[in-house]
Protein backbone atom coordinates (compact mmCIF):
# COMPACT_ATOMS: atom_id res chain seq x y z
CA UNK A 1 0.00 0.00 0.00
CA UNK A 2 1.02 4.10 -0.74
CA UNK A 3 1.91 5.62 2.31
CA UNK A 4 -0.36 8.33 2.81
CA UNK A 5 0.45 12.09 3.15
CA UNK A 6 -0.03 12.15 7.24
CA UNK A 7 2.28 9.18 7.14
CA UNK A 8 5.02 10.98 4.96
CA UNK A 9 5.88 14.44 6.08
CA UNK A 10 8.23 15.06 3.05
CA UNK A 11 5.09 14.63 0.82
CA UNK A 12 2.64 16.54 3.07
CA UNK A 13 5.05 19.67 3.05
CA UNK A 14 6.09 19.87 -0.23
CA UNK A 15 2.44 19.62 -1.29
CA UNK A 16 1.46 22.22 1.11
CA UNK A 17 4.79 24.66 -0.17
CA UNK A 18 3.95 23.85 -4.00
CA UNK A 19 -0.12 24.53 -3.03
CA UNK A 20 0.60 28.21 -1.50
CA UNK A 21 3.49 28.88 -4.26
CA UNK A 22 0.64 28.78 -7.15
CA UNK A 23 -2.04 30.53 -4.39
CA UNK A 24 -0.01 33.32 -3.63
CA UNK A 25 0.56 34.28 -7.54
CA UNK A 26 -3.71 34.83 -7.70
CA UNK A 27 -4.06 37.02 -4.23
CA UNK A 28 -0.48 39.09 -3.89
CA UNK A 29 -2.66 41.44 -7.34
CA UNK A 30 -4.55 44.33 -6.57
CA UNK A 31 -6.93 44.35 -8.81
CA UNK A 32 -6.03 47.66 -10.22
CA UNK A 33 -3.80 46.22 -11.89
CA UNK A 34 -3.97 45.05 -15.91
CA UNK A 35 -1.30 42.42 -17.01
CA UNK A 36 1.99 43.60 -18.42
CA UNK A 37 3.39 44.78 -21.35
CA UNK A 38 5.32 41.99 -22.08
CA UNK A 39 2.88 40.06 -21.75
CA UNK A 40 0.15 40.95 -24.09
CA UNK A 41 3.12 40.66 -26.79
CA UNK A 42 4.13 36.95 -25.97
CA UNK A 43 0.01 36.04 -26.02
CA UNK A 44 -0.14 37.23 -29.22
CA UNK A 45 2.82 35.50 -30.76
CA UNK A 46 0.32 32.69 -30.40
CA UNK A 47 -1.50 33.90 -33.18
CA UNK A 48 2.10 33.88 -35.31
CA UNK A 49 3.49 30.52 -34.64
CA UNK A 50 6.86 30.96 -35.90
CA UNK A 51 10.47 28.99 -35.27
CA UNK A 52 11.64 32.38 -33.97
CA UNK A 53 10.93 36.08 -33.18
CA UNK A 54 12.79 39.47 -32.90
CA UNK A 55 12.61 39.28 -29.39
CA UNK A 56 12.89 35.99 -28.13
CA UNK A 57 12.99 31.74 -29.13
CA UNK A 58 9.62 30.28 -30.37
CA UNK A 59 9.21 28.42 -26.46
CA UNK A 60 6.85 30.87 -24.84
CA UNK A 61 4.42 30.95 -28.31
CA UNK A 62 3.88 27.54 -27.58
CA UNK A 63 2.50 28.22 -24.12
CA UNK A 64 0.92 31.22 -24.81
CA UNK A 65 -0.76 28.87 -28.11
CA UNK A 66 -1.98 26.53 -25.14
CA UNK A 67 -3.36 29.13 -23.19
CA UNK A 68 -5.32 30.37 -26.19
CA UNK A 69 -7.12 26.95 -26.63
CA UNK A 70 -7.80 27.08 -22.28
CA UNK A 71 -9.79 30.52 -23.26
CA UNK A 72 -7.11 32.90 -22.97
CA UNK A 73 -8.25 33.72 -19.91
CA UNK A 74 -6.20 35.81 -16.63
CA UNK A 75 -6.29 33.17 -14.94
CA UNK A 76 -4.29 30.27 -17.17
CA UNK A 77 -2.10 33.54 -18.27
CA UNK A 78 -0.56 33.73 -14.53
CA UNK A 79 -1.36 29.65 -14.03
CA UNK A 80 2.20 28.94 -16.28
CA UNK A 81 4.13 30.66 -14.89
CA UNK A 82 3.21 29.80 -11.45
CA UNK A 83 3.15 26.18 -12.53
CA UNK A 84 7.00 26.72 -13.46
CA UNK A 85 7.55 28.34 -10.70
CA UNK A 86 6.39 25.53 -8.70
CA UNK A 87 8.49 22.73 -10.61
CA UNK A 88 11.38 25.28 -9.41
CA UNK A 89 10.43 24.54 -6.10
CA UNK A 90 9.86 20.59 -6.54
CA UNK A 91 13.53 20.39 -8.55
CA UNK A 92 14.99 22.40 -5.55
CA UNK A 93 13.53 20.13 -3.12
CA UNK A 94 14.65 17.09 -5.79
CA UNK A 95 18.37 18.26 -5.58
CA UNK A 96 17.99 18.56 -1.28
CA UNK A 97 17.45 14.80 -1.60
CA UNK A 98 20.32 14.00 -3.77
CA UNK A 99 22.71 15.86 -1.71
CA UNK A 100 21.41 13.32 1.38
CA UNK A 101 19.71 16.48 2.56
CA UNK A 102 16.57 15.48 5.49
CA UNK A 103 13.21 16.82 5.86
CA UNK A 104 14.49 20.02 7.58
CA UNK A 105 16.78 20.60 4.22
CA UNK A 106 14.16 20.18 2.09
CA UNK A 107 11.74 22.82 4.06
CA UNK A 108 14.57 25.36 4.41
CA UNK A 109 14.95 25.17 0.28
CA UNK A 110 11.49 24.98 -0.31
CA UNK A 111 10.87 28.07 1.77
CA UNK A 112 13.23 30.18 0.40
CA UNK A 113 12.43 29.12 -3.17
CA UNK A 114 8.67 30.49 -1.83
CA UNK A 115 9.56 33.88 -0.43
CA UNK A 116 11.88 35.46 -2.42
CA UNK A 117 11.82 37.21 -5.50
CA UNK A 118 10.92 34.08 -7.71
CA UNK A 119 7.15 34.47 -6.06
CA UNK A 120 7.13 37.63 -7.83
CA UNK A 121 8.92 36.74 -11.66
CA UNK A 122 6.56 33.76 -11.72
CA UNK A 123 3.83 36.44 -11.47
CA UNK A 124 4.40 37.35 -15.04
CA UNK A 125 3.74 35.17 -18.28
CA UNK A 126 7.54 35.78 -19.65
CA UNK A 127 10.39 33.97 -20.51
CA UNK A 128 12.21 34.22 -17.21
CA UNK A 129 10.07 31.58 -14.98
CA UNK A 130 10.78 29.13 -17.54
CA UNK A 131 14.27 30.03 -17.60
CA UNK A 132 15.32 29.94 -14.25
CA UNK A 133 13.75 25.86 -13.88
CA UNK A 134 15.59 24.94 -17.01
CA UNK A 135 18.98 26.62 -15.08
CA UNK A 136 17.58 24.54 -12.14
CA UNK A 137 17.09 21.35 -13.78
CA UNK A 138 20.75 22.09 -15.36
CA UNK A 139 22.27 21.51 -12.31
CA UNK A 140 19.69 18.81 -11.23
CA UNK A 141 20.83 16.28 -13.78
CA UNK A 142 24.46 17.66 -13.99
CA UNK A 143 24.07 16.34 -9.90
CA UNK A 144 22.42 13.15 -10.95
CA UNK A 145 25.52 12.50 -13.72
CA UNK A 146 28.33 13.12 -11.33
CA UNK A 147 26.34 10.71 -8.28
CA UNK A 148 24.89 7.81 -10.70
CA UNK A 149 27.47 7.97 -13.77
CA UNK A 150 24.64 7.21 -15.95
CA UNK A 151 24.95 8.85 -19.38
CA UNK A 152 21.08 9.38 -19.66
CA UNK A 153 21.29 12.01 -17.13
CA UNK A 154 23.38 13.88 -20.02
CA UNK A 155 20.72 13.12 -22.20
CA UNK A 156 18.45 14.75 -20.10
CA UNK A 157 20.17 17.64 -19.20
CA UNK A 158 20.79 18.13 -23.62
CA UNK A 159 17.47 17.78 -23.83
CA UNK A 160 16.73 20.78 -20.86
CA UNK A 161 19.60 23.18 -21.98
CA UNK A 162 17.89 22.82 -25.71
CA UNK A 163 14.22 23.53 -24.43
CA UNK A 164 15.72 26.51 -22.06
CA UNK A 165 17.81 27.96 -25.40
CA UNK A 166 14.31 27.62 -27.37
CA UNK A 167 12.73 29.98 -24.08
CA UNK A 168 15.65 32.37 -23.88
CA UNK A 169 19.36 32.84 -24.69
CA UNK A 170 19.88 34.14 -21.75
CA UNK A 171 21.12 30.25 -20.84
CA UNK A 172 24.31 30.11 -22.48
CA UNK A 173 25.55 32.51 -19.80
CA UNK A 174 24.94 29.60 -17.85
CA UNK A 175 26.97 27.62 -20.11
CA UNK A 176 29.52 30.04 -20.39
CA UNK A 177 30.39 29.51 -16.37
CA UNK A 178 30.02 26.21 -15.80
CA UNK A 179 31.96 24.75 -18.63
CA UNK A 180 35.31 26.22 -17.43
CA UNK A 181 34.42 25.57 -13.85
CA UNK A 182 34.14 21.73 -14.39
CA UNK A 183 37.11 21.58 -16.07
CA UNK A 184 38.84 23.23 -13.48
CA UNK A 185 37.36 21.43 -10.60
CA UNK A 186 38.48 17.73 -11.79
CA UNK A 187 35.38 17.18 -14.09
CA UNK A 188 37.01 16.94 -17.42
CA UNK A 189 35.85 13.15 -17.40
CA UNK A 190 32.63 14.21 -18.52
CA UNK A 191 33.93 15.45 -21.79
CA UNK A 192 35.05 11.97 -22.50
CA UNK A 193 31.74 10.30 -22.09
CA UNK A 194 29.99 9.47 -25.79
CA UNK A 195 26.73 10.42 -23.81
CA UNK A 196 27.50 14.05 -23.46
CA UNK A 197 28.32 14.59 -27.36
CA UNK A 198 25.10 12.63 -27.85
CA UNK A 199 23.57 14.95 -25.53
CA UNK A 200 25.32 18.16 -27.57
CA UNK A 201 24.20 16.21 -30.98
CA UNK A 202 20.40 16.28 -29.57
CA UNK A 203 20.52 19.76 -28.17
CA UNK A 204 21.72 21.38 -31.51
CA UNK A 205 18.94 19.41 -33.35
CA UNK A 206 16.26 20.83 -31.16
CA UNK A 207 17.58 24.44 -31.33
CA UNK A 208 18.48 23.99 -35.22
CA UNK A 209 15.29 25.46 -36.92
CA UNK A 210 15.64 28.50 -34.21
CA UNK A 211 18.70 28.83 -35.10
CA UNK A 212 18.09 28.82 -39.01
CA UNK A 213 14.94 31.13 -38.38
CA UNK A 214 18.17 33.62 -36.96
CA UNK A 215 20.09 33.33 -39.87
CA UNK A 216 17.74 33.75 -42.54
CA UNK A 217 16.14 36.79 -40.88
CA UNK A 218 20.25 38.54 -40.37
CA UNK A 219 20.73 37.33 -37.13
CA UNK A 220 18.20 40.20 -35.00
CA UNK A 221 19.30 38.78 -31.78
CA UNK A 222 22.16 40.78 -32.49
CA UNK A 223 20.12 44.22 -33.45
CA UNK A 224 18.50 43.15 -29.88
CA UNK A 225 21.19 43.22 -27.86
CA UNK A 226 22.67 46.17 -29.49
CA UNK A 227 19.04 48.19 -28.95
CA UNK A 228 18.85 46.59 -25.51
CA UNK A 229 22.82 47.95 -24.49
CA UNK A 230 21.78 51.10 -26.02
CA UNK A 231 18.60 51.85 -24.29
CA UNK A 232 18.69 49.80 -21.20
CA UNK A 233 21.60 48.02 -19.91
CA UNK A 234 23.95 51.35 -20.34
CA UNK A 235 21.70 52.75 -17.37
CA UNK A 236 22.85 49.47 -15.14
CA UNK A 237 24.48 50.30 -11.97
CA UNK A 238 27.10 47.78 -10.91
CA UNK A 239 25.88 48.17 -7.31
CA UNK A 240 22.57 48.26 -7.69
CA UNK A 241 23.04 44.96 -9.83
CA UNK A 242 24.87 43.25 -6.70
CA UNK A 243 22.14 44.84 -3.95
CA UNK A 244 19.83 43.10 -6.44
CA UNK A 245 21.42 40.03 -5.65
CA UNK A 246 21.57 40.39 -1.77
CA UNK A 247 17.63 41.34 -1.90
CA UNK A 248 15.94 38.64 -4.34
CA UNK A 249 16.21 35.75 -1.39
CA UNK A 250 16.88 38.74 1.37
CA UNK A 251 15.46 35.84 4.18
CA UNK A 252 17.54 33.38 2.87
CA UNK A 253 20.72 34.75 1.77
CA UNK A 254 22.30 33.10 5.25
CA UNK A 255 21.83 29.52 2.49
CA UNK A 256 23.62 31.29 -0.06
CA UNK A 257 26.27 32.28 1.66
CA UNK A 258 26.71 28.95 3.60
CA UNK A 259 26.50 27.22 0.08
CA UNK A 260 29.87 29.04 -1.14
CA UNK A 261 31.51 28.31 2.26
CA UNK A 262 30.61 24.83 2.28
CA UNK A 263 31.80 24.66 -1.17
CA UNK A 264 35.47 25.30 -0.04
CA UNK A 265 35.27 23.95 3.45
CA UNK A 266 33.28 20.72 3.19
CA UNK A 267 34.26 17.39 2.48
CA UNK A 268 30.85 15.96 0.94
CA UNK A 269 30.61 18.90 -1.08
CA UNK A 270 34.42 18.93 -2.36
CA UNK A 271 32.88 17.04 -5.44
CA UNK A 272 30.60 20.04 -6.22
CA UNK A 273 32.63 22.97 -6.51
CA UNK A 274 32.01 23.53 -9.54
CA UNK A 275 28.68 25.02 -9.17
CA UNK A 276 30.09 27.89 -6.70
CA UNK A 277 32.58 28.89 -9.44
CA UNK A 278 30.57 28.63 -12.24
CA UNK A 279 28.44 30.93 -10.02
CA UNK A 280 31.18 32.96 -9.89
CA UNK A 281 32.72 32.87 -13.28
CA UNK A 282 28.59 34.03 -14.81
CA UNK A 283 28.48 36.41 -11.95
CA UNK A 284 31.47 38.03 -13.18
CA UNK A 285 30.40 37.89 -17.13
CA UNK A 286 27.19 39.41 -16.11
CA UNK A 287 28.68 42.39 -13.98
CA UNK A 288 30.78 43.31 -17.16
CA UNK A 289 28.43 43.41 -19.67
CA UNK A 290 26.20 45.51 -17.07
CA UNK A 291 23.32 42.70 -17.61
CA UNK A 292 19.72 43.28 -15.62
CA UNK A 293 19.77 41.86 -12.16
CA UNK A 294 17.20 39.40 -12.72
CA UNK A 295 19.33 37.46 -15.90
CA UNK A 296 20.95 35.91 -12.58
CA UNK A 297 17.97 34.23 -10.71
CA UNK A 298 18.68 31.02 -12.43
CA UNK A 299 21.81 30.88 -10.13
CA UNK A 300 20.33 30.56 -6.77
CA UNK A 301 17.67 27.42 -6.43
CA UNK A 302 20.66 25.09 -6.46
CA UNK A 303 22.62 27.59 -4.07
CA UNK A 304 19.87 27.35 -2.05
CA UNK A 305 20.02 23.47 -2.29
CA UNK A 306 23.20 23.15 -0.86
CA UNK A 307 23.20 26.11 1.38
CA UNK A 308 19.75 24.17 3.04
CA UNK A 309 21.69 20.38 3.29
CA UNK A 310 24.63 22.23 4.77
CA UNK A 311 22.93 24.17 7.15
CA UNK A 312 21.28 21.19 8.31
CA UNK A 313 24.66 19.92 9.36
CA UNK A 314 25.57 22.73 11.28
CA UNK A 315 22.58 22.12 13.34
CA UNK A 316 22.25 18.64 14.09
CA UNK A 317 23.51 18.48 17.21
CA UNK A 318 23.35 19.48 20.52
CA UNK A 319 21.83 22.98 21.68
CA UNK A 320 21.99 23.89 18.11
CA UNK A 321 19.03 22.14 17.36
CA UNK A 322 16.70 23.91 18.94
CA UNK A 323 17.50 27.01 16.80
CA UNK A 324 16.16 25.16 13.90
CA UNK A 325 12.84 26.53 13.53
CA UNK A 326 14.35 30.06 14.38
CA UNK A 327 16.09 29.95 10.66
CA UNK A 328 12.66 29.35 8.90
CA UNK A 329 11.15 31.84 11.32
CA UNK A 330 13.83 34.57 10.39
CA UNK A 331 13.05 33.77 6.60
CA UNK A 332 9.18 34.53 6.67
CA UNK A 333 9.84 37.45 8.89
CA UNK A 334 12.38 39.65 7.24
CA UNK A 335 10.09 38.92 4.13
CA UNK A 336 7.05 39.86 5.21
CA UNK A 337 7.78 43.70 5.45
CA UNK A 338 8.80 43.37 1.86
CA UNK A 339 5.56 41.68 0.61
CA UNK A 340 3.27 44.98 -0.35
CA UNK A 341 6.88 46.57 -2.01
CA UNK A 342 7.92 43.91 -4.22
CA UNK A 343 3.94 42.40 -5.78
CA UNK A 344 1.61 44.74 -6.91
CA UNK A 345 -0.42 44.98 -3.75
CA UNK A 346 -0.77 47.75 -3.14
CA UNK A 347 -3.08 50.44 -5.39
CA UNK A 348 -1.11 53.19 -7.18
CA UNK A 349 -2.42 55.79 -4.61
CA UNK A 350 -1.34 53.69 -1.36
CA UNK A 351 1.85 53.16 -3.23
CA UNK A 352 2.11 57.07 -3.25
CA UNK A 353 1.75 57.52 0.11
CA UNK A 354 4.48 54.76 1.20
CA UNK A 355 6.76 55.84 -1.63
CA UNK A 356 9.97 56.40 0.59
CA UNK A 357 9.87 52.65 1.57
CA UNK A 358 9.99 51.94 -2.02
CA UNK A 359 12.68 54.57 -3.41
CA UNK A 360 15.08 52.64 -0.09
CA UNK A 361 14.93 49.55 -1.68
CA UNK A 362 15.20 51.26 -5.18
CA UNK A 363 12.47 49.81 -7.11
CA UNK A 364 11.06 53.39 -8.32
CA UNK A 365 14.38 53.12 -11.08
CA UNK A 366 13.63 52.87 -14.25
CA UNK A 367 15.24 51.33 -17.18
CA UNK A 368 15.96 54.88 -18.25
CA UNK A 369 17.88 55.38 -14.97
CA UNK A 370 15.87 57.64 -13.54
CA UNK A 371 13.31 57.46 -10.35
CA UNK A 372 9.43 57.88 -11.38
CA UNK A 373 6.14 57.67 -8.81
CA UNK A 374 5.80 53.71 -9.36
CA UNK A 375 8.18 50.97 -10.01
CA UNK A 376 8.26 50.17 -13.42
CA UNK A 377 6.37 46.97 -13.48
CA UNK A 378 3.58 48.38 -11.71
CA UNK A 379 3.09 51.10 -14.21
CA UNK A 380 3.44 49.13 -17.21
CA UNK A 381 0.38 46.90 -15.52
CA UNK A 382 -2.08 50.03 -15.98
CA UNK A 383 -4.21 51.51 -17.95
CA UNK A 384 -4.27 48.60 -21.28
CA UNK A 385 -8.32 48.13 -21.15
CA UNK A 386 -9.09 51.82 -21.15
CA UNK A 387 -6.67 51.91 -23.99
CA UNK A 388 -8.97 49.01 -25.65
CA UNK A 389 -12.29 51.34 -24.82
CA UNK A 390 -10.58 53.94 -26.48
CA UNK A 391 -10.09 52.39 -29.68
CA UNK A 392 -13.47 50.54 -29.76
CA UNK A 393 -15.20 54.54 -29.12
CA UNK A 394 -13.17 55.21 -32.82
CA UNK A 395 -14.06 51.59 -34.47
CA UNK A 396 -17.61 52.19 -33.19
CA UNK A 397 -17.57 55.47 -35.17
CA UNK A 398 -16.64 53.57 -38.76
CA UNK A 399 -19.18 52.18 -41.28
CA UNK A 400 -19.99 48.71 -41.18
CA UNK A 401 -19.20 48.06 -45.04
CA UNK A 402 -15.46 49.97 -44.03
CA UNK A 403 -14.71 47.85 -40.78
CA UNK A 404 -13.16 45.07 -42.97
CA UNK A 405 -10.53 48.29 -44.30
CA UNK A 406 -9.78 49.64 -41.09
CA UNK A 407 -6.15 49.06 -39.50
CA UNK A 408 -4.91 49.74 -36.09
CA UNK A 409 -1.74 51.40 -35.43
CA UNK A 410 -0.08 51.09 -32.79
CA UNK A 411 3.03 52.85 -31.49
CA UNK A 412 4.68 50.04 -29.74
CA UNK A 413 3.95 45.89 -29.25
CA UNK A 414 2.96 46.99 -25.60
CA UNK A 415 -0.84 48.86 -26.88
CA UNK A 416 -0.51 46.23 -30.33
CA UNK A 417 -0.70 43.04 -27.50
CA UNK A 418 -3.28 44.54 -25.15
CA UNK A 419 -5.60 46.09 -28.03
CA UNK A 420 -5.41 41.89 -29.83
CA UNK A 421 -6.06 40.23 -25.77
CA UNK A 422 -9.06 42.97 -25.00
CA UNK A 423 -10.14 42.94 -28.15
CA UNK A 424 -10.01 39.94 -29.56
CA UNK A 425 -13.46 39.71 -30.37
CA UNK A 426 -14.49 42.94 -31.46
CA UNK A 427 -11.44 45.31 -32.84
CA UNK A 428 -9.70 44.34 -35.93
CA UNK A 429 -5.80 42.94 -35.26
CA UNK A 430 -3.56 45.35 -34.14
CA UNK A 431 0.15 46.13 -35.42
CA UNK A 432 3.01 48.33 -35.08
CA UNK A 433 6.37 49.02 -36.62
CA UNK A 434 7.94 47.90 -32.66
CA UNK A 435 9.73 44.38 -32.43
CA UNK A 436 7.52 41.14 -33.85
CA UNK A 437 4.64 43.13 -35.15
CA UNK A 438 6.74 44.35 -38.36
CA UNK A 439 6.42 40.62 -39.63
CA UNK A 440 2.72 40.59 -38.91
CA UNK A 441 1.75 43.98 -41.04
CA UNK A 442 -1.29 42.63 -43.37
CA UNK A 443 1.02 44.11 -46.84
CA UNK A 444 -1.62 43.44 -48.69
CA UNK A 445 -4.69 44.90 -46.91
CA UNK A 446 -7.11 47.67 -48.36
CA UNK A 447 -6.72 50.28 -46.75
CA UNK A 448 -9.55 52.91 -45.88
CA UNK A 449 -9.32 54.00 -42.81
CA UNK A 450 -7.02 53.98 -39.75
CA UNK A 451 -7.30 53.98 -36.05
CA UNK A 452 -4.14 55.38 -34.58
CA UNK A 453 -2.36 55.25 -31.48
CA UNK A 454 0.66 57.77 -30.31
CA UNK A 455 2.61 57.34 -27.38
CA UNK A 456 2.30 60.33 -25.03
CA UNK A 457 3.75 63.43 -26.45
CA UNK A 458 3.77 62.00 -30.20
CA UNK A 459 1.88 64.15 -33.02
CA UNK A 460 -0.23 61.81 -34.99
CA UNK A 461 1.25 63.27 -37.87
CA UNK A 462 3.78 65.08 -39.96
CA UNK A 463 2.07 68.21 -41.38
CA UNK A 464 2.63 66.85 -44.76
CA UNK A 465 0.73 63.46 -44.21
CA UNK A 466 -2.70 65.03 -43.05
CA UNK A 467 -3.69 65.79 -46.97
CA UNK A 468 -3.46 61.84 -47.37
CA UNK A 469 -6.78 61.69 -45.39
CA UNK A 470 -9.60 63.12 -45.66
CA UNK A 471 -10.56 63.65 -41.75
CA UNK A 472 -8.30 63.70 -38.43
CA UNK A 473 -10.20 63.08 -35.59
CA UNK A 474 -8.74 62.80 -31.35
CA UNK A 475 -10.92 60.22 -29.94
CA UNK A 476 -9.02 60.54 -26.28
CA UNK A 477 -6.03 59.63 -24.50
CA UNK A 478 -5.14 57.26 -21.28
CA UNK A 479 -6.20 58.64 -18.51
CA UNK A 480 -5.42 56.15 -15.69
CA UNK A 481 -2.88 57.99 -13.21
CA UNK A 482 0.85 56.58 -13.07
CA UNK A 483 0.18 54.34 -16.09
CA UNK A 484 3.40 54.19 -18.01
CA UNK A 485 0.65 54.89 -20.90
CA UNK A 486 -0.59 58.11 -19.55
CA UNK A 487 -1.50 60.24 -22.49
CA UNK A 488 -1.17 57.92 -25.08
CA UNK A 489 -3.81 59.38 -27.33
CA UNK A 490 -5.94 57.41 -30.45
CA UNK A 491 -7.17 59.37 -33.61
CA UNK A 492 -9.42 57.69 -36.30
CA UNK A 493 -7.98 58.73 -39.91
CA UNK A 494 -10.79 58.68 -42.05
CA UNK A 495 -10.64 58.12 -46.12
CA UNK A 496 -6.50 56.90 -46.25
CA UNK A 497 -4.90 57.81 -49.45
CA UNK A 498 -3.65 54.88 -52.07
CA UNK A 499 0.10 56.80 -51.84
CA UNK A 500 -0.49 56.87 -47.45
CA UNK A 501 -0.89 52.92 -47.63
CA UNK A 502 2.32 52.34 -50.62
CA UNK A 503 4.27 54.60 -47.18
CA UNK A 504 3.11 52.56 -44.94
CA UNK A 505 4.31 49.37 -46.93
CA UNK A 506 7.47 50.87 -47.71
CA UNK A 507 8.08 51.58 -43.78
CA UNK A 508 7.21 48.07 -43.14
CA UNK A 509 10.00 46.93 -45.57
CA UNK A 510 12.72 49.76 -43.71
CA UNK A 511 11.73 48.38 -40.29
CA UNK A 512 12.54 44.40 -41.47
CA UNK A 513 15.69 45.48 -43.10
CA UNK A 514 17.06 47.21 -39.89
CA UNK A 515 16.24 43.98 -38.08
Amino acid sequence: MRPSLTRNPDLLFLGLLIFLKILLHYVLVDPAYDLHRDEYLHLDQANHLAPGYLSVPPFTSWVAWVIKLLGNSVFWVRFFPALFGALTLLVTWKMVEELGGGLYAKILAGMAVLVSALLRVNMLFQPNSFDILSWTLTYYFLIRYLKTQNGRNLLYLGLVVALGFLNKYNILFLLIGLLPALLLTGHGRIFRDRNFYLAVLLAALLVSPNVVWQLSHGLPVIHHMEELQATQLVNVNPADFWLDQFLFFFGSVYLIIGALVAFAVYAPFKEYRFIGLGYLFTMAVFTYLRAKSYYTLGLYPVLLAFGSVYWEHLFRTGWNRYLRPLWILLNIGLFLPLVNVVFPLLSPAEIQAKAAKFKKFNLLKWEDGKDHPLPQDFADMLGWQELTDKVQQAYQQIPEAEKPHTLLICDNYGQAGALNFYGSKTLPPAVSFNADYVYWYPMEMDIRNIILIKSAGEEPLQEEEKHFFNSVTRIGAIETRFAREQGTTVHLLRGVSPVMTQRLRARTAEKKQEW
